[in-house]
């Protein structure tokens, strides 16, 4: 088809045209565009074109209104007849019935696809249309584009025809906004779409043809107020732009949109007040004249007169949102200017006011906009200016209203943190001293608290410290407040200087004052003491102290009832929100495995800690506890307590009992793993690791038979009868390890891990009894001996092969007591492998070739712990501290 279409360009303008619109518009978008973009300057289409098309679109506009019109109504079964709602069919009808051909629709379609040519050859990359020719066919759609309205598609593409001819700076455009700019403010309204405001932004010029003083224009007015309190409008940077820039349309529209947003300001919703002021500063900006004015003094002034004289504190602060716009952004040229002229003249006569409500919302005021000065004044004149706020400030420090005390308490300590380089010394002084010397022993509780949190928000200008070291101790005496949130404030102040530098917190109350207040304090404040004290008691680097310190208490004879308190405390701390750094959280569990180890052994605690362990805290532990020590600690902890509820934490020792490769060298997994095989023996289920660790031995020794052809076994030495060990059956561990898809050289390293696990076991007794009377020790010992030989023999080939399989294979011979032969066997077996592999070695020196192995220096082996263990031709498998 695209063929066909390429081939009538070269024809003429109408096949061309004739042919496109037969096309379905969605699957021939793209070709259509290639084909018109391709058409060149020289083209005799860049004069054909435009006319042809601006006559099909009249003609297919004029069918459409025919079919409007009331005659074509008189015939029903006319295919002219608008089509009217259809049916729903029914899902019994099983023959659907033959869809009508419908004039209406083909005539749309149509339309559509010429609407969409005509915005290609406007969007022409090199401009080679006579546009002016097809202007008259744009004017038609425009025209009728609200017989269109209904049709999303169509009137859509209209729409953004006439915008991108507005765009383009075409002739003409000014014809093209009557019907277009309505139907695209409607759209933005209803369907509520970003790109929509954007369109309308970047047409916001196209409105300043309007005329809004003509009563025909009530509709377009209505949509433009109607933005005003339009979430969308307000909440993006279009929407805004393009509302500041309404103002300017007309001066009565200007008044309409300002009584709008006066109507919005009781609601309160922050967003919507914060955009409202930043819409109010940009109009400003751009205002000149009565328009400037009419925000100044019609709408500006009102505001700054109904946040003073607001009959609540939460409406004024409404009005200040607003206000705050241009407060902000007081540095631009003329606002500072401005808001001294409107404020000034009210604001000092109502700091004074009789009524505190009126003083308050004053004060509020003036703080937000401090300093208060002219700028075209002489220095002399702002000097009394700034002079007569902080006399006033001063002044309301000691109002009769607690309200306005508390506002000039905070306010006065915010003024200081922003402008202590440019306040004079004795100011400073004065009003820091009286804040901390009298505000502090106010006798309204809000005045107290704000005293504290104007401090604390002091501390943040560091030219402030050198003041508040001598003048902080005077504050000691809120620590012992009779209020709680004054209090919890005095330990915040506290918190806060442990982070100030050259500060100490300890010079401004006194330990035994917080350690009373530790001992008798509710927890609000108890425990911001504690989290203050931390570090002084417990070190925060290393977890060695906070051990220690436990392991004193108990040797000392405190009191297990106290220890058990503690390790509630330290439960909450490491479970708390406010996260503790790892060496934290590793201290704390080290501290809470010494407790819970003494304190297992009487009934009555070892129930209380289980009730403590529930299910939820275990799972919060192990969640914060993911590896290291922190993890080691957690497995003991459970180990003593035996919870009732730890499925997650039996997932986790699965984990760390199977991954491990490189166990040999690591010494932090080995505690780790020994910590996890005695929680796994203290809840009944080391019998299942145990089981499932040999199947993997076994399955490696296979692995060894396939690769190396080692013999695999078919029968065994006799063993004396075991009593049947039952399997707790609380989870599987053969999924976890069994079913690995790894290479040889991986999963033999895995097997590594494991024997070095077995040998370790095997030196504890509890675990030594566990394995002898196992049901898979004869697996065991025949899957040690393959793995073992093909470890000896091929050592000289293989970098990866390990001395632990065969430490673990003697060591379990050695135990293997009940049967001398085994033990003889063993030995025997050994030194035939050594043979061979002396003989390999032999084979490869008479060859020329030098052997990879050199014997073993265990000196070597001690200085760098981190190295692979390889087995070598002499005094390698030497077994040493292999079982008892």
């Amino acid at each position: 088809m695209e063929k066909r279409l390429r081939s009538s360009l070269q024809s003429s303008a109408l096949e061309f045209i004739s042919l496109a619109t037969k096309q379905n518009l969605k699957s021939s978008k793209s070709s259509l565009k290639t084909l018109i973009h391709s058409i060149k300057p020289s083209s005799h289409l860049c004069s054909s074109l435009p006319s042809t098309l601006s006559d099909s679109i009249a003609a297919a506009v004029q069918s459409f209104q025919n079919l409007l019109e009331p005659n074509a109504a008189a015939n029903p079964g006319s295919p002219r007849t608008p089509p009217s709602k259809r049916p729903r069919r029914s899902s019994r009808r099983f023959e659907p019935e033959p869809e009508p051909v419908d004039e209406r629709h083909e005539l749309l379609a149509r339309l559509e696809i010429l609407a969409h040519l005509a915005s290609l050859c406007v969007s022409h990359p090199r401009k080679p249309f006579s546009l002016s020719d097809l202007l008259p066919g744009v004017q038609a759609l425009h025209d009728s584009l609200v017989v269109f309205e209904s049709e999303t598609a169509l009137s859509s593409a209209i729409e953004g025809l006439c915008g991108e001819w507005w765009k383009e700076n075409l002739a003409g455009r000014e014809t093209l906004i009557s019907q277009s700019l309505p139907f695209l403010l409607s759209r933005s309204l209803t369907l509520k779409r970003k790109m929509d405001v954007h369109r309308v932004c970047v047409l916001r010029e196209a409105f300043a043809l309007f005329d809004f003083d003509d009563e025909s224009i009530e509709d377009l007015k209505l949509l433009l107020v109607r933005c005003v309190i339009s979430p969308l409008y307000l909440k993006t940077e279009d929407g805004r732009r393009f509302l500041s820039f309404v103002f300017a349309l007309s001066g009565q529209l200007g008044k309409e949109i300002l009584a709008m947003i006066r109507s919005q300001i009781p609601f309160g919703r922050k967003s919507m007040l914060e955009a409202y002021g930043d819409i109010l500063f940009r109009a400003w900006r751009a205002a000149q004249g009565d328009s400037r004015s009419e925000i100044e003094n019609g709408f500006l002034q009102d505001l700054i007169e109904a946040a003073i004289h607001a009959s609540s504190g939460a409406f004024a602060s409404y009005i200040r949102r607003i206000l705050g716009a241009f407060i902000n952004q007081r540095t631009t040229d003329g606002v500072e200017k401005m808001l001294y002229r409107l404020a000034e003249p009210v604001i000092f006569r109502s700091l004074q006011a009789a009524n505190s409500n009126v003083r308050q919302n004053a004060l509020h005021l003036l703080l937000d906009m401090f300093p208060l000065e002219d700028p075209d004044a002489t220095k002399e004149e702002k000097d009394t200016l700034l002079d007569k706020q902080f006399f006033i400030l001063e002044k309301l420090l000691t109002d009769d209203c607690p309200e306005v005390r508390t506002i000039a308490v905070e306010g006065s300590c915010r003024v200081l943190h922003l402008f202590w380089e440019v306040i004079p010394s004795p100011i400073i002084t004065k009003m820091i001293t009286k804040v901390i010397g009298d505000m502090s022993h106010d006798v309204c509780n809000e005045v107290r608290l704000s005293t504290l949190n104007g401090i604390i928000y002091l501390l943040g200008n560091p030219h402030s410290h050198e003041i508040l070291k001598v003048l902080l101790p005077r504050l000691r005496h809120l620590i012992l407040d009779k209020v709680l949130t004054v209090r919890v404030a005095a330990v915040d102040l506290l918190i806060h200087l442990k982070d100030v530098r050259n500060f100490q917190f300890n010079k401004v109350v006194e330990l035994d004052l917080l350690l009373s207040a530790l001992a008798s304090d509710p927890p609000p404040v108890a425990q911001k003491i504690a989290k203050l004290l931390l570090p002084s008691y417990f070190p925060s680097k290393g977890s060695n102290g906070w051990c220690k310190i436990c392991q004193f208490a108990i040797s000392e004879g405190a009191s297990k009832s106290h220890l058990m308190e503690l390790v509630k405390v330290f439960l909450s701390l490491i479970l708390s929100p406010d996260k503790l750094d790892a060496s934290q959280i590793d201290g704390f569990l080290v501290a809470i495995s010494y407790i819970c180890e003494n304190l297992a052994c009487e009934p009555c605690y070892i129930n209380a800690l289980r009730e403590l362990l529930d299910g939820a805290k275990v799972r919060g532990l192990l969640t914060i506890a993911s590896k290291g020590q922190a993890q080691s600690s957690l497995f003991n902890i459970v180990s003593s307590v035996c919870p009732d509820d730890v499925a997650g934490l039996l997932e986790e020792c699965t984990s760390v009992v199977t991954n491990c490769s490189g166990l040999p060298e690591d010494v932090d997994r080995q505690s780790k793993m020994r910590s996890a095989h005695k929680l796994l023996l203290s809840l009944g289920s080391f019998d299942d690791m145990f089981e499932a660790l040999t199947a993997f031995l076994h399955k490696s020794a296979f692995r060894c038979h396939i690769k190396f052809g080692a013999d695999m076994p078919s029968h065994s030495v006799p063993f004396a009868k075991r009593k049947m060990s039952k399997s707790s059956g609380k989870f599987s561990f053969k999924s976890k390890i069994i079913n690995r898809k790894q290479s040889f050289e991986d999963d033999y390293l895995v097997a590594v891990g494991v024997a070095w696990q077995v040998r370790d076991l095997l030196q504890q007794e509890d675990t030594r009894k566990a394995i002898l009377r196992s049901q898979s020790l004869e697996m065991l010992y025949f899957s040690l001996k393959v793995i073992s030989e093909v470890s000896i023999v091929h050592s000289a080939n293989c970098e990866y092969m390990d001395i632990s399989p065969v430490l673990a294979y003697i060591a379990l011979a050695l135990l293997m007591t009940v049967d001398k032969d085994i033990l003889e066997l063993t030995i025997e077996h050994v030194l035939n492998c050594l043979e061979k592999l002396f003989g390999a070695v032999d084979m490869k020196n008479n060859d020329g070739d030098s052997c990879k192995l050199q014997p073993t220096n265990r000196t070597n082996q001690n200085q760098n712990s981190t190295q692979r263990r390889r087995l070598s031709p002499t005094g390698a498998c030497r077994p040493s501290n292999c079982g008892e």
